[in-house]
């Protein structure tokens, strides 16, 4: 358990790090030079971490068995400022959570062709093993998560793009508090999170199964 703790939480530096620092490359990209002000235009893991969202909430999670998610301190970014308005803001907020598909895949890739995952898509119980699975369930479980369209998680940016402006207000408003509104959710619909999640998670295997060809 403490080996698997000390990878879990190497991954989820890494990898929460990463997606964190492609909203601020976005960001800049795309016109915005909110994050590069802050000194979010790094790769700097103390930049970004959330003492909960990104350490107790990821354990609690590990503890419990349960699918693995959390979250960073939000990139600061202006949707003002951004070129192509709204569909900007929402490719500045999408390019997190694709990052942590694309390291799932990869990681993914690299178990097979280095034949830590066989032809049933089983993972041998080595430290390798543990690392590759570790880096492909927690880069899924940060995808899926950040995918759900609640403010001010990274998928509530889509609609963003397409809701009326009255919904906007509404989730403007809930934005506001959302970090509060995240965790509440999360500890009052933990098994309905864990089950959405689960599945999805599944599904996107299955993908990289057939992909892989195991």
């Amino acid at each position: 358990m403490i080996l698997e703790i000390i990878v879990v939480l190497i991954v989820i530096l890494l990898s929460m790090t990463i997606h964190e620092a492609m909203h601020a490359f976005m960001g800049y990209a795309l016109g915005d030079n909110t994050a590069k002000e802050e000194g979010r235009l790094t790769l700097n893991p103390i930049r970004h971490i959330d003492p909960v969202m990104t350490i107790l909430l990821p354990l609690i999670m590990v503890i419990l068995h349960a699918p693995v998610f959390g979250g960073a301190k939000p990139v600061p970014f202006n949707p003002n400022r951004v070129r192509f308005g709204d569909w900007g803001a929402a490719l500045v907020a999408l390019s997190g959570p694709i990052t942590n598909l694309i390291i799932a895949f990869i990681a993914f890739g690299v178990g097979v062709f280095s034949g830590v995952i066989n032809n049933a898509g089983a993972v041998q119980p080595t430290i390798f093993g543990l690392i590759i699975s570790t880096a492909v369930s927690v880069n899924l479980g940060f995808f899926v998560f950040n995918m759900l369209p609640i403010p001010p998680l990274d998928g509530s940016r889509i609609l963003y793009a397409v809701a009326p402006d009255g919904v906007r207000g509404v989730m403007q408003k809930i934005e506001q508090n959302g970090i509060l509104l995240v965790m509440i959710i999360v500890v009052l619909f933990s098994d309905v999170i864990g089950q959405v999640m689960s599945g999805c998670i599944q599904a996107i295997l299955r993908v990289f199964m057939n992909i892989f060809g195991v």
